[in-house]
């Protein structure tokens, strides 16, 4: 049976229909997803490619949902999410042990993110990291603190909302006197030419904060996976491994075969052999969590 193919949201007048065509497409089971997702990996199957896609049209839009709130047209936020489904799916691999839900969600949420930034003259793209962080989380905190004051906030607000994300105090009075008055740019006014000023024509080259946190994330996790794979070799095993191939200045065979009154090519033995074992602990290990 021919997949279905994906509905076209292009207005907020679709929006509930759009809403009720997602539903069709169910959700994979680990399994089904781990094999679509190789079948686009090695072969570029582009059926595979469109079940992936559309298995998670419901998450794209639950999380456009959340940026409603920018003013911008909810079809255009679930959009931009499903570009950000695409890219994720386009560079998932399976074999790292994560589903792909969890991968696609900072795809997603930069690529709406990015689109609320360029479609706010509020935010040009010479806006610096960290003023994208007050933006995208202010409205937030205030929320969650019940500073509901017109004007500027109250010191303390203030503070804590500095305190929280890491920001100077001032940065946070400016933005949220921008966010509370008419649509103003973060740089000098453009001129009435409409030349911009030559910041705004500066492509911000760094990784996105979505990005730079799920590489973190998944960074702890094979740390984890590793100090557990680690645990399946005996002493001496461990002992070579680590001396041979996680330090930065490796132990020379000559030194260990010393170490332990064995040859230098029964040390190169052991290495190997643990190594292979700690590989075949992380896959199983890895295939576990992709399972459950």
């Amino acid at each position: 049976m021919a997949t279905p193919p994906v509905p076209v949201i292009n207005s907020e007048s679709n929006l509930s229909r759009y809403l009720q065509e997602i539903r069709k497409f169910p959700m994979l089971e680990p399994a089904e997803e781990y094999m679509l997702a190789k079948r686009w990996q090695e072969h570029e199957d582009p059926d595979a490619a469109h079940k992936l896609v559309t298995s998670h049209l419901r998450l794209v839009a639950k999380i456009a949902m959340g940026y409603r709130g920018y003013g911008l047209p909810v079809s255009e936020l679930i959009s931009e999410g499903n570009v950000g489904m695409m890219q994720a799916v386009k560079r998932f691999d399976p074999d790292r042990g994560f589903r792909l839900a969890t991968y696609a969600m900072w795809w997603i949420r930069a690529a709406i993110q990015e689109y609320i930034l360029h479609s706010w003259s509020l935010v040009k793209m010479g806006t610096t990291a960290a003023q994208k962080k007050l933006f995208f989380n202010l409205r937030k905190l205030k929320g969650q603190m019940q500073a509901i004051e017109d004007g500027d906030l109250a010191p303390e607000t203030v503070a804590a909302i500095a305190k929280k994300l890491e920001v100077p105090e001032q940065d946070v009075v400016n933005m949220n006197r921008r966010l509370a008055a008419p649509d103003h740019s973060l740089n000098a006014p453009l001129r009435i030419d409409g030349e911009g000023e030559w910041q705004d024509w500066l492509v911000d080259e760094e990784e996105t904060q979505e990005v730079r946190l799920a590489e973190r994330e998944e960074l702890g996790k094979r740390k984890t996976l590793l100090a557990a794979a680690m645990k399946t070799l005996n002493e001496r095993e461990r002992h070579i491994l680590i001396e041979r191939r996680l330090k930065d200045n490796p132990t020379t065979l000559e030194d260990l075969s010393q170490q332990y009154g064995i040859s230098r090519e029964r040390v190169r033995q052991i290495e190997v052999r643990a190594f292979e074992k700690l590989q075949k602990s992380i896959r199983t290990a890895a295939l576990e969590q992709r399972l459950a």
